[in-house]
């Protein structure tokens, strides 16, 4: 059976570009175009709805927004308005962020579990053309609903996908969400520990993990040149060291590794700074937590993400040309 593969663009392309590599990942066969919203950098829902304009059936998900700079109501319409542009292919894939970024521009991630919960619900909610009063810890809303005024009044199809690193945001996943978005630069040993805990989320909503979408992101650095290869991927790998090591924690990179990384990187890092600190990244590490190398050993590697519980890798195009990856994934894998 052929496991579909997505798209995950950021901002390394100009938008038109990134717009003509989702027009090109349609016609390769691909199942999703994810775009990302991580740093003060782009924007996701204006991306999304070139992506959603100029394509005919490929998905359109957001990986992810956070759920603390944007009002519920607000959320709820953006996605709202998304669907009216390309019904029933719109994925709303939410974070809970990360410091120090958020802490930056003057946002407390406290109780990160809570508002995740509450923004989740209420948003589903309001797309379902529900009227919503709500009074939590964080959301507080007030007899709101989507209140169209020209358009048809329906429930919209926009499922909604949790960015979970942490266990305890996985169990809320498996209990309450339509699917996970499974984190990028982790080994796929970490996925197992991840399906346990969905699993345990699951059945609290008498369910069980199949019955969840389960993308994940994998950075995928191909070349026919293997080195070099590498060597792009240890540039993301390093700067993703120094910045969440929460993640790599998580996926079992030695302490003493992020230690050292640590030492050279700030906040933002310049590019020398990741260069430096890169050559302090072996090898193994590099292949522990991405796909890179050849395409075959690219898609050898993406296989085990997928036999460790992925349902749909989301390949972030790393190198000069993105078609390449395309290629080597067209069809599905």
């Amino acid at each position: 059976m052929t496991t579909p593969v997505a798209i995950y663009l950021q901002d390394a392309h100009p938008l038109r570009e990134a717009m003509a590599l989702a027009q090109y990942a349609e016609q390769q066969g691909f199942h999703a175009v994810w775009q990302a919203e991580s740093r003060l950098v782009r924007e996701a829902t204006v991306p999304m709805a070139a992506f959603a304009a100029t394509t005919e059936r490929i998905k359109v998900g957001s990986g992810v927004v956070d759920c603390w700079s944007r009002n519920p109501a607000r959320l709820a319409a953006t996605f709202s308005t998304l669907d009216d542009l390309a019904p029933g292919r719109v994925l709303l894939g939410i974070g809970a962020w990360w410091d120090p970024l958020a802490a930056k521009v003057g946002i407390s991630r406290a109780r990160p579990i809570t508002v995740m919960r509450e923004i989740v619900t209420t948003v589903r909610a309001l797309l379902h053309n529900e009227t919503v009063t709500f009074d939590g810890e964080y959301v507080h809303l007030d007899g709101v609903e989507l209140d169209y005024v020209y358009q048809e009044r329906r429930a919209k199809d926009v499922p909604i996908y949790i960015g979970a690193t942490g266990m305890q945001m996985m169990e809320l996943t498996g209990e309450i969400a339509d699917g996970v978005v499974l984190n990028y630069l982790v080994s796929p040993d970490y996925n197992e520990r991840a399906m346990q805990h969905l699993e345990v989320g699951a059945a609290r909503a008498k369910r069980s993990v199949d019955d969840l979408d389960r993308p994940q992101l994998v950075v995928c650095s191909l070349d026919p040149d293997r080195a070099r290869a590498l060597d792009d991927a240890r540039l993301m790998v390093t700067q993703y060291l120094g910045q969440q090591p929460h993640i790599m924690k998580a996926s079992g990179v030695p302490e003493s590794v992020l230690d050292e990384i640590g030492k050279v990187l700030t906040w933002p890092a310049t590019h020398e700074q990741v260069v430096a600190a890169s050559k302090l990244v072996p090898d193994d590490v590099v292949q522990m937590l991405t796909a890179s190398g050849t395409a075959e050993e690219c898609r050898e590697q993406v296989q085990r993400y997928i036999d460790h519980g992925c349902t749909c890798p989301i390949l972030y195009p790393l190198g000069a040309d993105a078609r390449l990856m395309i290629d080597a994934f067209a069809g599905g894998i």
